[in-house]
């Protein structure tokens, strides 16, 4: 019975403070308050994406502002046009519509698209250049297909291919290749983290607070996937090392969610005509990609090697690149563009934890000549190779 009223004691006083919030809150927004009655609630529409298609543009617009809003007119550089909204042109808050515009438009030149709220206030988004919408159909999936594997599938497999060399050398050497690992994973995180920071500054409508939503996410996967990570890695009663297949693993779990939010940008670089795909272009993704080959083949140099096990790393780290490119040219969404780029970055930050705490048992101080060089040379390695893609 005591333990019984102790409970309920216990629950009372964890209620009490949400009661007392809940009753301010109601007394804030009631009608009654004057508190919420200063100034005048401004609206916001944000422009989330343009798809030229035959004889027709189509707008893709949300409310982002406090209040809902009514779309009133759509004009085509400066000129109004004749417009349909779909499902309607009233928008409740964080509601989208598509604005079809019926407009003669034409392949490679500049475009400046406005859409004017009942109130008067007006938005644009400006496009470079004009390219025809992706449709999903076999011929166009088929080129993503192959597109995602030439910069995501293929260039990791030739990098495991390093696998036997690796193998071969001393300690010494091995520990660099690991704290070569370390590097490249880490410019591989600080890269994912510029990526998702210019698309928020470019497409992501300010009420989303991408800057923030960025760093909670790459936390939340960091420090999620490091609890999994410690759950399914075990310790070896011999040498005390995490499974290094299993560390591996990790590695290709993280560079795959990397190259998923590089899949969504290639893909809709490509379907809003941002990107002329060029072979320069694939060489430079190849020559950038190879190296994640080599930090997924450094942690099982020194261990017995299953050809299916490494062909299914490589697999793991590179076909998500293939998904990322037919999500981003079919269904790009800025949103969600940031939240899978900060998932990758947190997953290969974790990455990095895991393989230095790993490193240190070969280099206790952590500050030896193969682990500085390794670590510099390997983020050196990806800022040269990334300035050719």
């Amino acid at each position: 019975m005591e333990g019984q009223k102790s409970r309920a004691k216990l629950i009372a006083s964890g209620l009490v403070p949400f009661s007392f919030l809940i009753l301010m809150l109601v007394f804030i927004l009631s009608s009654g308050s004057s508190l919420i009655n200063f100034g005048i609630p401004l609206p916001e529409l944000t422009i989330e994406k343009i798809n030229f298609v035959k004889s027709e543009i189509l707008v893709t617009v949300r409310n982002t502002g406090p209040v809902p809003v009514d779309v009133a007119v759509a004009d085509v550089n400066d000129r109004i046009q004749p417009a349909a909204i779909e499902p309607d042109k009233h928008l409740e808050r964080f509601e989208t519509a598509v604005v079809k515009i019926p407009f003669s438009w034409n392949k490679g030149e500049p475009y400046k698209i406005g859409l004017t709220t009942q109130e008067g206030v007006r938005f644009e988004k400006s496009i470079e250049a004009a390219a025809p919408a992706l449709e999903p159909n076999s011929d166009t999936m088929g080129l993503l297909l192959l597109i995602g594997t030439y910069v995501g599938v293929i260039p990791i497999l030739i990098g495991l291919m390093w696998l036997p060399f690796i193998k071969k050398i001393s300690n010494q050497k091995y520990v660099f290749f690991l704290a070569l690992t370390v590097g490249l994973l880490l410019f591989l995180g600080i890269d994912a983290i510029v990526e998702a920071l210019e698309v928020s500054s470019e497409n992501l409508a300010g009420v989303f607070h991408g800057p923030l939503l960025i760093a909670t996410v790459v936390l939340i996967s960091l420090f999620g996937l490091y609890y999994a990570g410690e759950k399914l890695t075990k310790k070896s009663s011999l040498t005390k090392l995490a499974n290094p297949y299993s560390v591996a693993l990790m590695v290709s779990i993280g560079i795959g969610l990397h190259n998923l939010g590089e899949g969504l940008a290639i893909g809709a670089a490509i379907g809003l005509g941002q990107v002329a795909l060029s072979t320069f272009l694939i060489i430079g993704f190849a020559l950038h990609n190879t190296t994640e080959g080599i930090a997924i083949a450094a942690p099982v140099a020194k261990e017995k090697t299953f050809v299916r096990k490494i062909i299914g790393l490589g697999l793991i780290a590179g076909v998500p690149a293939i998904f990322g490119t037919w999500v981003g040219g079919f269904a790009y969404s800025p949103f969600t563009s940031i939240v899978f780029l900060s998932i990758g970055a947190g997953a290969i930050f974790q990455v990095v934890v895991v393989i230095s705490k790993w490193l240190r048992e070969y280099d206790k101080s952590f500050t030896s000549t193969p682990v500085v060089a390794g670590i510099a040379i390997g983020m050196l390695i990806m800022y040269l190779t990334g300035m050719l893609v």
